[in-house]
């Protein structure tokens, strides 16, 4: 496309097409835990958590608060991120149980799972291309049934 053309208006972008993206991200410039990006200011590009991933691919550039994102690429963002907990709630729940016994969290944190010390990064780009995958099918994306 030259510089001079208008881009497509119209295309949406599905959560599968943010996780895929935030999978390519990782193999491309890195894994990171404990933050949304490695602290560095020598690139644009730093390492990245998951869900610093997931906000790279929407946003197009790193965010360090998602809330400021305008309200589409929110929703985009809270929707590839609800994608990626059902895959992780369904293949890699994490529970987190009080000293009664009682269930704290119904659902997988992606920020502990992505920042158990156990984890690697190969599990994580596994994860969202995983994800996406399971979204595709489940909205029979790509034609199949």
């Amino acid at each position: 496309m030259k510089a001079t053309q208008n881009p497509a208006t119209g295309v949406r972008v599905t959560p599968a097409d943010l996780l895929r993206c935030a999978a390519l991200y990782l193999r491309r410039h890195g894994w990171h835990q404990g933050t949304y990006y490695a602290p560095t200011t020598d690139t644009p590009t730093p390492p990245a958590c998951a869900a610093g991933a997931i906000g790279i691919a929407t946003a197009g550039h790193r965010v360090e608060h998602f809330s400021q994102l305008d309200p589409s690429a929110l929703a985009d963002y809270l929707a590839a991120m609800a994608a990626f907990v059902d895959y992780l709630d369904d293949h890699a729940p994490v529970f987190h149980i009080d000293e009664d016994g009682y269930l704290l969290d119904e659902h997988t944190s992606p920020y502990s799972w992505n920042d158990d010390p156990a984890r690697t990064a190969e599990q994580v780009i596994t994860a969202l291309d995983a994800a996406a995958d399971e979204w595709d099918r489940l909205h029979n994306q790509g034609g199949e049934n």
